[in-house]
């Protein structure tokens, strides 16, 4: 076994040693065992757990994540329930759409976990604000809305399949499917 995989392995014994993951004697035999009888000594301690699982940039990112939740929901429930504000408010929203839908296209490249969660905001921005614009301005008219929410549907879709994303394919297909569905039902 190559030295450093058996650095690994002995890494992940002492830590089990020192969490109390195994009995003791289970780890002294182990390390033994993978050590073939030398000293213990020469490995690197193993880091704090929470070093470990969670470095500090992961919960910056997830802080980053959550507080953007938040701003986007209260933006939201201000969206939808001052009339007033609505032309500002849709711009803003509509600049805070585009802003996630490129930092998710960036972190995208760099194979970023947080990618999807950039998507999906994005896409209730753009949502959200083609469903106020549509009832602000087209207020009955159920066409335009119907347009709307298929055209929303068309973008999912084509999203996912040029971004290979297969939650906005699927998103795209059954929102297709649920408008179709509404509309037959409708005509009879």
């Amino acid at each position: 076994m190559t030295n450093p995989r058996k650095k690994i392995i002995l890494n992940e014994i002492l830590f089990w040693k020192q969490n109390k993951l195994l009995p003791e004697h289970y780890c002294d035999f182990l390390a033994a065992l993978y050590t073939e009888g030398a000293d213990l000594e020469e490995l690197e301690p193993v880091q704090h757990p929470k070093q470990a699982v969670l470095p500090t940039e992961k919960r910056k990112m997830i802080l980053l994540v959550v507080g953007l939740c938040m701003a986007i929901i209260a933006i939201l429930a201000v969206y939808f329930t001052i009339t007033s504000l609505t032309l500002m408010l849709t711009i803003v929203v509509g600049i805070s759409a585009c802003i996630l839908f490129i930092i998710a296209l960036r972190m995208a490249h760099k194979q970023h976990l947080l990618a999807p969660a950039f998507h999906l905001l994005a896409a209730i921005l753009f949502f959200s604000m083609s469903i106020r614009i549509c009832t602000t301005y087209f207020s009955g008219n159920n066409i335009v809305l119907f347009c709307l929410i298929a055209a929303n549907c068309v973008i999912w879709l084509w999203s996912g399949i040029k971004m290979k994303l297969l939650y906005f394919t699927v998103s795209g297909v059954l929102g297709l499917l649920a408008l179709i569905g509404y509309y037959i039902i409708n005509l009879m």
